[in-house]
């Protein structure tokens, strides 16, 4: 099943920006859950500082990937309700 063409400009900006940040969601969480299991094989089988390294880095990516997709996300969705007239939420 496809979904009907968007004829507005601005429907389809929202709906790449939605698209973007489903996939920046995904690799962020990705990457918390990456360093989590990451982190509990390192703590358990007493690793090496390199694995450590390598957590923290997927921290830090993962931050930076998530934080502006949440942004992103909570900015299209009030968006589509400011266009339906319903109330900020603020």
């Amino acid at each position: 099943m496809t979904q009907p063409e968007i004829e507005d400009p601005i429907l389809q900006s929202r709906a790449r920006i939605r698209m973007a940040t489903r996939v920046g969601k995904r690799l962020g969480y990705g990457c918390f859950m990456g360093a989590v299991i990451i982190f509990l094989i390192n703590y358990y089988l007493e690793g090496s500082g390199f694995w450590t390294s390598f957590t923290v880095t997927l921290l830090v990516i993962g931050s930076l990937i998530l934080a502006p997709s949440i942004i992103f996300a909570y900015a299209a969705n009030a968006a589509d309700r400011e266009d339906q007239g319903l109330p900020h939420g603020h």
